[in-house]
């Protein structure tokens, strides 16, 4: 897995939890499938922009602070 996909799917779980989602609820704030969620958290995957924007809206964060720290 790349480090970076990591990274992103950390700062995703995080925020998630802190605001006590699940990734089922987070799922469906995003219209995106729970399986493809947790695919995210465990670096798997790498997230088109557009769903990018979509989880960042769902978080109540920016899109650029959902990819902080990563380089």
């Amino acid at each position: 897995m790349a480090p970076e996909l990591e990274k992103f799917g950390e700062q995703v779980r995080q925020l998630r939890k802190g605001l006590g989602l699940s990734q089922e609820d987070l799922a469906e704030l995003t219209d995106l499938h729970r399986t493809y969620i947790g695919g995210i958290e465990r670096g798997e995957r790498n997230v088109a922009l557009i769903n990018i924007v979509r989880l960042a809206k769902a978080l109540n964060v920016s899109p650029s602070e959902l990819l902080k720290g990563i380089e």
